[in-house]
């Protein structure tokens, strides 16, 4: 599966500036409680586990494994060429996001499997992170 290449919808906001900004720099960001220690993703204005508003930005390393996935074959929009696989990733710090699965055949895909970041502009104004196999 390969990414996607024309303009994708995404959400921004004034909160997920630093998200946006680490992206384009090939650094995948997240927010840390300073409080509690907890990984906050997407970015909020308070703390998920303990409503501190001490929040950090840090780097991730950018790996993690599937926590769950699918391969789509017919996209509910025409910005999306098939097949792609939306997937869960839980990244060892803590947290999980919604991304997509690269670089790997859709019957390789599974649960458990380790995944590290890979960035890919798309479009002239957006990188996103997807996730593909260590290997």
């Amino acid at each position: 599966m390969q990414p996607q290449t024309g303009p994708v919808p995404h959400a921004s906001s004034p909160l997920s500036v630093p998200f946006w900004d680490g992206c384009r720099s090939r650094e995948l960001r997240y927010q840390r409680c300073e409080g509690c220690g907890v990984a906050n993703f997407p970015p909020t204005e308070h703390c998920r586990h303990c409503l501190s508003g001490d929040l950090s930005w840090q780097r991730s390393a950018g790996r993690g494994e599937i926590y769950s996935w699918t391969v789509v074959h017919r996209p509910v929009t025409a910005e999306f060429a098939p097949p792609y696989a939306p997937a869960i990733v839980t990244l060892d710090e803590g947290y999980q996001m919604l991304t997509n699965i690269v670089g790997v055949a859709p019957e390789d895909v599974a649960v458990g499997m380790r995944v590290r970041v890979e960035f890919h502009a798309v479009g002239t104004d957006v990188v996103l992170p997807y996730f593909t196999s260590r290997e």
